[in-house]
């Protein structure tokens, strides 16, 4: 496997696969990106979760386990690798939307999968408020995110900022997006690819402002 693997995460809408085409292509990097058009039970799922939540877990599930062990294989073209999804935030969806039953098939199957996919070197984790992600999802305007519930964004966001509280398993970055446009603003861009190229161990926060902080 080449170089770093750098994971960027974050809820639905907050700017992963922007930031990962950036990255990539600032690093020289094999570029893996999420597609969720590409999950048949996604639409359904949305207008009715209960009944789709399931299919739509498992077939991401598989999805992610599929691509992901590939990085196994060695790159020669390729300095480093960025996605815009960890495979284990998995989780989170599925303690969201699966009902007991299936939460416990699903934890028969996702740790053995988990067990041949590689750890990223560094996790970039993008938050930002339910507010604003709201907005850039109604700003993308992906039509089956539209009907999305408000308050399943509020969970979301609630459920993603508990999972990195305690994900201590590689690295980790957190940015407050809430005022960054790594997009259209440059100076925004660059203080963030600084710190990801320069984050190496522990846990550090950079916040709108441009302050930072860390701990081992």
């Amino acid at each position: 496997m080449p170089g770093r693997y750098i994971a960027i995460e974050g809820v639905i809408g907050v700017g992963k696969t922007s930031l990962a085409r950036l990255l990539a292509e600032r690093l020289n990097a094999r570029l893996l990106l999420e597609e969720p058009d590409s999950n048949p039970f996604l639409e359904d799922f949305y207008k009715d979760p209960r009944r789709y939540a399931f299919q739509t877990q498992m077939f991401f599930l598989v999805s992610r386990y599929q691509e992901l062990k590939e990085l196994r294989q060695p790159d020669l073209f390729h300095d480093a690798v960025v996605s815009d999804y960890l495979f284990q935030k998995d989780r989170i969806f599925a303690n969201i939307n699966l009902s007991d039953r299936e939460l416990r098939l699903y934890d028969t199957v996702a740790p053995l999968l988990e067990q041949e996919i590689p750890a990223p070197d560094l996790v970039v984790y993008l938050q930002s408020s339910p507010e604003v992600i709201r907005n850039r999802i109604l700003k993308r305007g992906r039509h089956y995110e539209k009907s999305m519930d408000p308050n399943y964004t509020a969970t979301l966001t609630e459920a993603y900022n508990y999972f990195f509280f305690h994900y201590r398993e590689a690295p980790l970055l957190v940015v407050n997006t809430n005022e960054m446009n790594f997009v259209d603003r440059r100076a925004d861009l660059e203080e963030l690819v600084a710190r990801i190229q320069s984050h190496r161990e522990g846990v550090a926060y950079l916040s709108p402002s441009g302050s930072a902080g860390g701990t081992p």
